[in-house]
């Protein structure tokens, strides 16, 4: 009898309320009937467990009819086995052997972008061009290529969360909350400035004489044109405000279209004669070092970057998902041991006006345990991590805390990690800051022209790195929750930036940074074609966390 895919397995177990240890699953799949030996593991499961553990399950093979080893060295085609455990490993080792890093495919080398790690502004290369992936070739066992995973030392990965909001939240909306939010958003970004400039606060510019070289470490408080063209930029700290001047006619002047007001700056220059403005000649950002060396993983793992899956929107790309998982079941996957998900799982309700009318599922926890069930598609050996979005059901404001218990009982497949938008999460020493990215909107329609837009995101996650928060303006477009820290800050420079939101495929990279938004799993909605977007659908980035280079699969 032939074995049962592990998924199958993995779905059935979920489907009972069990999520079981991987070898577990592969002595299951192994069993000369794989229905009876999950009906068996079931039925003998302590009354308390929630894991079905390898020990556990093998007595219950171990237990069965003395025909099972017959019929699994029928199925391997080899000898009747010495145990269960060596048939389904054996199995595995011939159907699913890792090619490794010294073997890539063609297609997955042609498709690899470097980061070019000296590049002060890496745009993406033809390499990140698409690979057009239409689920999986004819005689691929998509479900069973993951079986067993003898060859793999799971014992390697590795995944730590750092800056998660989730149960940490203590803000109530008052006036001294925001003073405390923005009061630690000037000390922590300051202390990057203070180094660059022999700075003054500001009181202590008022009385400086004309002629003085000064500058000043602040929170753009205004930034306003002249009748003459030129730029007037208030800076304030804590001590007061202060104007500086910056000339029409100076390098410098490109730079004032970039800023936003409540990021903090440097602005160096002179006093005026009358002492009551400086004259600036250089500004400076918290920025991202140009020194900054990315870490990489030890060994050739690869991470699935995706984002906006959207279940629930009648848009919803089902079949491309679907595409998704199988391919994550096959051999050129392998290496995929991580899937990072950055918000918006469901379409969510009411998010925009007339939502209602382009919606599937109705009802948002119906939607989340539709996306549940998608979610069990992909390999059930996966690291997956998740943080919301602006459609899921969390609070708005950011930092936005992770998924309450309830929903994530709903979404438990492969024991998913739950963190807070935004968080940092470090994978095999990879520091991954993952974000939603509400704030892209808001970053390219402030800045003028095209070299900025919703065809290249990343260049707006440019901005934010150079700001050094991920939602640098208040009372805009991004709504931000006052806490007593500011949890939006960029305190470390990250390795790789990957957000979503804005439906658009980006890859590209600043100062060493891997840059990654990652598209979408929506057709375009009516809405979007309101605001003219035109989503990149079924896009999935894969990194490679050896090297930071950036494979985009298309699956539709």
């Amino acid at each position: 009898m032939p074995r049962e895919p592990p998924v199958r397995v993995v779905r059935e177990l979920t489907s009972r309320g069990y999520n079981a240890e991987r070898e577990a699953v592969t002595l299951l799949a192994g069993a000369s009937d794989p229905a009876a030996a999950v009906e068996r593991a079931v039925d003998a499961a302590p009354d308390d467990a929630l894991t079905l553990t390898t020990d556990h399950v093998r007595e219950v093979v171990d237990d069965a009819t003395p025909n099972a080893s017959d019929s699994e060295a029928d199925a391997s085609g080899g000898d009747a086995p010495t145990a269960p455990t060596e048939t389904a490993a054996a199995a595995t080792a011939t159907q699913s052997a890792d090619p490794g890093p010294e073997a890539p495919t063609d297609e997955t080398a042609s498709a690899t972008a470097s980061t070019g790690a000296t590049d002060d502004d890496i745009q993406p290369t033809e390499s990140t061009t698409p690979v057009e992936t239409k689920g999986v070739s004819e005689g691929q066992n998509a479900a069973g290529r993951r079986d067993g995973r003898d060859a793999r030392d799971d014992s390697q990965r590795s995944v730590e969360i750092d800056g998660d909001i989730t149960g940490e939240s203590t803000g109530t909306g008052e006036y001294a909350d925001f003073v405390a939010t923005f009061r630690d958003r000037y000390d922590r970004l300051s202390k990057k400035l203070r180094g660059r400039v022999n700075h003054r606060p500001t009181d202590a510019l008022d009385s400086m004489p004309g002629g003085s070289e000064a500058a000043v470490v602040g929170m753009v408080n205004d930034v306003r044109s002249t009748a003459s063209g030129h730029w007037l930029v208030e800076v304030e700290d804590t001590n007061g405000v202060f104007p500086t001047l910056v000339m029409k006619d100076r390098d410098i002047a490109d730079h004032v279209d970039e800023l936003l007001t409540d990021e903090v700056i440097a602005v160096e220059g002179t006093i005026s004669d009358d002492g009551g403005i400086l004259f600036a000649d250089e500004l400076h950002f918290p920025d991202i070092p140009r020194t900054h060396s990315a870490s990489t993983a030890d060994r050739h793992v690869q991470a699935a970057l995706v984002s906006d899956v959207h279940v629930g929107s009648q848009e919803f790309a089902a079949d491309a998902w679907q595409a998704f998982a199988d391919w994550l079941h096959t051999e050129e996957a392998d290496p995929v041991e991580y899937l990072l998900i950055a918000g918006d799982m469901v379409e969510g309700v009411g998010v925009y006006p007339d939502q209602d009318e382009e919606l599937d599922i109705v009802d948002i926890y119906e939607q989340y345990e539709t996306f549940a069930e998608h979610l069990k598609d992909v390999p059930g050996d996966m690291e997956i991590v998740m943080i919301p979005g602006n459609h899921d059901a969390v609070r708005l404001a950011e930092p936005q805390p992770a998924f309450d218990e309830e929903l994530r009982s709903i979404m438990s497949a492969h024991d998913a990690r739950f963190t807070g938008n935004p968080s940092t999460v470090t994978v095999e020493g990879v520091d991954v800051l993952m974000y939603h990215g509400v704030s892209i909107d808001e970053i390219i329609a402030e800045y003028p022209g095209d070299d900025i837009s919703y065809d290249n995101p990343h260049r707006a996650m440019e901005q934010l790195l150079k700001k050094r928060h991920v939602a640098p303006q208040f009372g805009g477009r991004t709504r931000v929750a006052p806490e007593k820290e500011d949890y939006l800050v960029i305190d470390d420079p990250p390795d790789v930036f990957h957000t979503g939101h804005v439906h658009k495929l980006g890859v590209g990279g600043y100062h060493n940074v891997r840059l990654v938004n990652s598209g979408c799993w929506q057709h375009q909605t009516e809405f979007q074609k309101s605001v003219n977007i035109d989503p990149d659908v079924a896009t999935a980035p894969i990194l490679d966390l050896n090297t930071l280079d950036v494979t985009v699969r298309k699956f539709a």
